[in-house]
């Protein structure tokens, strides 16, 4: 869009039309990079099997299997039921993928209902769905936590679970209260 205006000196009319259309041409490609990809921000859209994930402040397109944050925390086995400590996934700040470990084992999220007071936890969380079976397959599954004799008191939010060689890596999200937290039971092959 040119404006013409009214002068008798065209330097500047020209100089005023080429600094308005330069401001637009700006607006219209900044706009156009903030809206070219709302699902990975930052990323221009990544290839199937890839996530725009962010690592020391770079933003790339990369596999989850490759890059993952570990979860190492004993208390979290299904087996644990010391009630001294009642931990509170709400106190991290979950963000990308996640590894489960216990001790030197691969370790994974229960597809069934943890009793209270185990993982560490009032209210453990576990999914209330199936792992993917495929490799580099990703399901969505919905989490809950059990809590006053019901498995699913606490309908948390969905998570995206991805198979990878031999793992599952979790794209978890923040949990709806405190005193819950995702518990991790071993992988049997």
């Amino acid at each position: 869009m040119k404006f013409h205006l009214f002068s008798t000196d065209r330097n500047n009319i020209w100089k005023k039309t080429l600094q308005l259309s330069l401001k637009i041409k700006v607006f219209v490609s900044n706009y156009n990079l903030a809206s070219s990809c709302s699902s990975c921000t930052g990323c221009d859209c990544c290839a199937s099997g890839t996530e725009c994930i962010t690592t020391n402040g770079v933003v790339q397109c990369l596999d989850p299997c490759a890059t993952y944050t570990v979860v190492n925390d004993a208390w979290r086995s299904t087996e644990y039921t010391d009630r001294t400590i009642l931990h509170c996934d709400q106190n991290i700040v979950w963000s990308g993928w996640y590894r489960f470990y216990l001790g030197q084992s691969s370790a994974r999220i229960p597809e069934k209902c943890v009793a209270e007071y185990h993982c560490g936890t009032a209210a453990p969380l576990w999914i209330n769905g199936a792992h993917p079976v495929q490799s580099n397959e990703i399901v969505t599954c919905n989490v809950c936590g059990a809590w006053a004799g019901s498995c699913c008191t606490f309908a948390s939010n969905t998570i995206q679970i991805k198979l990878c060689s031999g793992f599952y890596v979790y794209k978890v999200q923040l949990p709806s209260g405190c005193n819950l937290a995702y518990c991790a039971g071993t992988v049997l092959w």
